[in-house]
C-alpha cells in the first residue's frame, strides 16, 4: 500500500423487479476503477448499494401481497447475485432500510433541522410518483415529468422543506472555483442554465401521504423523503452518525461519485447542499456518465426494451461483457447498444487480437518444448514494439486518472494488434525450420510473451477473470504481475516456461449467433401468444349491436377519493358525472394509484350497472380501466375539455 485511500461509488439503486444493462454499466466502471486503484496500491473503499424507502416500494408491496421489508428483501437479494455474476468487487454494500443508516438519517435530519435548515410548511404542487419527485409549473415539459417524462398530478400535503435556495450563490462559487467538480463539462453547463440560473426552491424533504420510510424523530407522522435518506449513504456507509463503522475521518470526502447523468442534479445540487449546511466536507467529483440505448431509445422497463445483463454473461462470458461496455463507448457520451455490436467487438478485439495472440505466442514455443533457451538475437525491426511496450503504461494511466475507459483500452489494443503484426512481420514459423535461426527465434518470441505481459496487467481492472488465464499461459508468476512491472521491459524470465491453454475467447459466428438470438425472441414470443390470446377471447362471448346499446357509458370527474377501510385494493370514488347527485363508485385500483393521482382526473364510468356492496361500501357503476401488461393497471382518462356527463359511443 502507498498510504493513500481511494472512495469510490455508485449509485444507490432503486430495487426494481430486473435490473438491465444500463444498470450494470455503471457498477462495472465502478469496479473497474476500484480495481485499477487497488492495483496501484490504494487502500479502496468501494460501496454501492440500494434505495429501499418511499411511496413506490410501498405500492409494489401492497400489489404483490407482502410487506415493504419483504419486498425489498426479496429483490435486493437478486440484485446482489447480479452484481456477483458481474465479478464487482464492492467492499460495502449498504441498504437504506439498514438500521444503521436510519439511526443516521434521523440524527441528519435532526440536525439539519436544529441549524434552522429545514422548516416546516405545505406543499402544492406537480408530483411524478414514479420518479419521487416535486416539480414546479415552470419545469414541466408538455406538462410531464422532465425525468421520466410520464404525466404527474397535483399534489398537497404538510411536509417540511430544506432551504435549497440559500445554497445557490455558494454552489455558484463552488462550481467557479472547482471547475472539474461535475464532469464531463456538458453537466456543469447543463445544471447551471437550467437549475441554479432560474432560481434554486427549497426542497420537500418529509412525506405524510405514505408511512414505508425513515420517520421523523421530533414530528412522527412525516417521515424522511428520498433525498436526505438515500444521498446521505455516502457518509452513513462510512459511520457518519451511528457506530456500525468507524472510517468517516479516513474515506471522506469521496474521490468520485459515478452517477447516471439523469441523476445528475441531486448529486450536484442538493448534496452539495446538504453538506454545506452540515458543515462537511464536498465530494472531489462527480462523473455523470451516459445511457446505454437502443434502437427505441434509454432502456426502460416499462418501454419493454431492457436487455438482461444475466443472459449477455451466459452466453458470452462476464468479462467480454465488462470489455464491450466500457471499449464500444465513451463513459461520458450515450452509447447504442446491439447484439451485432457486441458480438462484432468480441470477434474483432477479444477472439482476433487478444485471444490469438496468447494463443499464436504460446504455441510458437513448442519447438523449445515449452521453455524458451536464453540464447539471444535481437534485430532493428524489434524497437518499435519495445517501444510501444514500455511507453504503454503512462499512456494508460493517464486516461484511466480521467476515467477515459474507452482510450485507455484503445491504448492496449494498439500494443496487442502492433504485436500481432510484428509476427507476421519476423515469421516465427519459417524461423523455427533452421536450428541456426532459434536464437532469432527465441527473441521473437519473448518479446510476443513480454508484449502480452504487461497487456494483461492492464487489462486486469476490465477482465479480472481472464488475466489470470493469461499469465499462467505465458508463464509470469505474480512477482512480475504486479502494476509497477507493466512499466518495466523485460521481467519475464529469460527461460519461461509456457502452458498452453484453451482459447480465451473463441470466436462466434455473427451471423449464426444473431440468428439464433433472433429464434430465441421469436419462441418466446410465439409460446406468449396463445397464452395472451386466450385470455383476450376469455372476456366475453361476441354481442350483437343491441346489447352493447344496453351499456350506458358517461363521462365523470373524480371530486375526492379515499382508501376503503380494512380493504387494501379498494378506493372509494365520488364522481361529477353531469347529474345532480356524486356518484359513488367502488374500485380495486389502489395498487396502482394514490387518491391523490385521480382529484380531478375524468375518466369514464359504466353508469348503469346495478349496484353492488364491496367490503361494506356501497358502488354505483363501474369505473373503465385496461390492462396495460404484467400486473400493472391503467385507468383510461379522457381529455379535461369533455364535460361531465357525456356519453361515450
Amino acid at each position: 500500500m502507498n498510504g493513500k485511500t481511494f472512495y469510490i461509488t455508485t449509485p444507490i439503486y432503486y430495487p426494481s423487479d430486473k435490473l438491465h444493462i444500463g444498470h450494470s454499466y455503471c457498477t462495472v466502471a465502478t469496479d473497474v476503477m476500484a480495481r485499477f486503484k487497488r492495483l496501484q496500491g490504494y487502500d479502496v473503499l468501494f460501496l454501492t448499494g440500494t434505495d429501499e424507502h418511499g411511496q413506490k416500494i410501498e405500492l409494489k408491496a401492497q400489489e404483490a401481497g407482502v410487506t415493504p421489508q419483504q419486498y425489498v428483501d426479496q429483490v435486493v437479494a437478486g440484485i446482489k447475485e447480479l452484481w456477483n455474476l458481474l465479478n464487482i468487487s464492492n467492499d460495502r454494500f449498504i441498504r437504506t432500510t439498514d438500521d444503521y443508516h436510519m439511526e443516521s438519517i434521523q440524527k441528519i435530519f435532526k440536525e439539519l433541522y436544529d441549524r434552522g435548515y429545514i422548516y416546516k410548511g405545505s406543499y402544492k404542487g406537480k408530483y411524478c410518483t414514479p420518479c419521487e419527485a416535486f416539480w414546479t409549473e415552470s419545469q414541466l415539459v408538455n406538462g410531464n415529468c422532465p425525468d421520466c417524462g410520464r404525466p404527474v398530478v397535483d399534489a398537497e400535503e404538510e411536509a417540511y422543506f430544506f432551504k435549497l435556495s440559500a445554497f445557490q450563490e455558494r454552489l455558484i462559487k463552488l462550481y467557479e472555483e472547482n471547475p472539474h467538480f461535475m464532469e464531463p463539462q456538458s453537466r456543469m453547463n447543463e445544471m447551471v442554465n437550467n437549475f441554479i440560473k432560474p432560481g434554486l426552491e427549497d426542497l420537500c424533504v418529509s412525506r405524510t401521504s405514505f408511512t414505508w420510510g425513515v420517520p421523523v424523530t421530533f414530528d412522527p407522522k412525516h417521515v424522511v423523503y428520498v433525498w436526505v435518506d438515500a444521498l446521505s449513504n455516502y457518509i452513513t456507509a462510512l459511520g457518519y452518525g451511528n457506530d456500525r463503522y468507524h472510517d468517516f475521518e479516513k474515506y471522506w470526502p469521496a474521490d468520485v461519485h459515478f452517477v447516471g447523468k439523469e441523476i445528475m442534479r441531486f448529486h450536484t445540487i442538493i448534496w452539495p447542499a446538504m453538506l454545506m449546511a452540515l458543515d462537511l466536507p464536498l465530494p472531489k467529483k462527480v462523473y455523470g456518465h451516459g445511457w446505454l440505448l437502443l434502437e427505441g431509445g434509454k432502456m426502460s422497463k416499462s418501454k419493454g426494451n431492457v436487455v438482461d445483463p444475466t443472459i449477455l454473461v451466459d452466453r458470452y462470458g462476464v468479462d467480454a461483457i465488462r470489455y464491450f461496455l466500457l471499449r464500444e463507448f465513451p463513459f461520458g457520451s450515450d452509447g447504442l447498444f446491439s447484439n451485432e455490436s457486441l458480438i462484432t467487438r468480441i470477434n474483432a478485439d477479444l477472439a482476433n487480437d487478444l485471444g490469438n495472440l496468447v494463443s499464436r505466442s504460446v504455441a510458437m514455443v513448442k519447438p523449445f518444448g515449452g521453455t524458451l533457451p536464453t540464447e539471444r538475437q535481437p534485430e532493428p525491426i524489434d524497437e518499435e514494439i519495445l517501444s510501444l511496450a514500455r511507453t504503454l503504461k503512462e499512456k494508460y494511466e493517464k486516461h484511466m486518472e480521467e476515467y477515459a475507459f474507452q482510450n485507455a483500452l484503445i491504448e492496449i489494443f494498439k500494443l496487442i494488434s502492433r504485436t500481432n503484426k510484428y509476427i507476421d512481420e519476423t515469421a516465427p514459423w519459417t524461423l523455427s525450420k533452421d536450428p541456426a535461426n532459434h536464437p532469432r527465434l527465441a527473441t521473437v518470441l519473448y518479446n510476443l510473451l513480454e508484449c502480452v505481459r504487461i497487456a494483461g496487467i492492464l487489462l486486469t481492472p476490465f477482465m479480472p477473470s481472464t488475466a489470470p488465464r493469461i499469465f499462467e499461459q505465458i508463464g509470469a508468476g505474480p512477482e512480475i504481475t504486479s502494476y509497477e512491472s507493466a512499466g518495466t521491459w523485460g521481467l519475464l524470465p529469460a527461460n519461461a516456461t509456457v502452458h498452453k491453454g484453451d482459447a480465451l475467447f473463441p470466436r462466434i459466428d455473427v451471423a449464426k449467433e444473431l440468428a439464433a438470438l433472433e429464434a430465441a425472441k421469436a419462441a418466446a414470443k410465439e409460446k406468449a401468444t396463445p397464452a395472451k390470446k386466450a385470455a383476450v377471447e376469455g372476456i366475453a362471448s361476441l354481442i350483437s349491436i343491441d346489447d352493447f346499446a344496453k351499456v350506458q357509458l358517461r363521462v365523470a370527474q373524480v371530486k375526492s377519493c379515499e382508501p376503503v377501510k380494512r380493504a387494501k385494493k379498494l378506493l372509494c370514488l365520488q364522481l361529477d358525472d353531469g347529474t345532480d347527485t356524486p356518484r359513488q363508485v367502488v374500485s380495486g385500483i389502489h395498487p396502482w394509484y394514490e387518491p391523490e393521482q385521480l382529484i380531478g382526473k375524468k375518466l369514464v364510468v359504466v353508469a348503469n350497472l346495478k349496484p353492488a356492496t364491496l367490503c361494506g361500501v356501497e358502488s354505483n357503476g363501474m369505473i373503465l380501466a385496461a390492462d396495460a401488461g404484467e400486473n400493472d393497471v391503467k385507468v383510461i382518462f379522457v381529455d379535461d375539455t369533455i364535460p361531465c356527463g357525456a356519453t361515450v359511443r
